[in-house]
């Protein structure tokens, strides 16, 4: 007896990218002091993934863009609806917003981005009252993240910075 197997459909997000897929699909993505947020519908087998760099910016266009936690969040809302299902029968997971620098944090003018990131998935989590299961931020380093929109699961691999004293 031999099984039909489908083929998964691997993509890889950079930063900035956003992708709504169904099953059978793996979405992967590298992060440092960026933050991953994956929605996954469990009976529609349906979801998405995004790779955000900055919290927010000051809107110039009408067009949303990937790169900010509250546009992808709204481009997400957005494929939910699209796909006739609603925001909160998705499961929420976030990832990433790891430190890459932390012995120049004390030095930088500019602010923890990494913080920054990982406070706006939170916020957005909740302005938009998402089913949040799973998280995996902050710390120092980065992570590799596979998500498979067949279970729902995601894989992470975190290597932390190892700081020399």
């Amino acid at each position: 007896m031999s099984a039909v197997m489908k083929e998964v459909a691997e993509v890889y997000l950079g930063p900035g990218e956003f992708r709504f897929a169904t099953c059978p699909t793996r979405l992967r993505t590298i992060l440092g002091s960026c933050v991953a947020i994956t929605l996954w519908h469990p009976q529609r087998k349906i979801g998405g993934m995004c790779h955000f760099m900055l919290p927010s910016r000051v809107r110039c266009s009408t067009a949303l863009n990937g790169m900010y936690a509250d546009e992808a969040i709204e481009l997400f809302i957005r494929q939910a609806r699209a796909h006739h299902t609603k925001p909160e029968e998705y499961q929420l997971k976030l990832f990433g917003g790891g430190e890459m620098f932390p012995e120049l944090q004390r030095h930088v003018a500019f602010g923890d981005v990494a913080r920054s990131n990982v406070n706006a998935a939170l916020e957005m989590a909740a302005l938009y009252r998402l089913d949040l299961i799973a998280q995996d931020m902050g710390s120092t380093g980065h992570r590799s993240i596979i998500f498979d929109l067949c279970t729902g699961d995601v894989w992470v691999r975190h290597q932390p910075i190892r700081t020399l004293h």
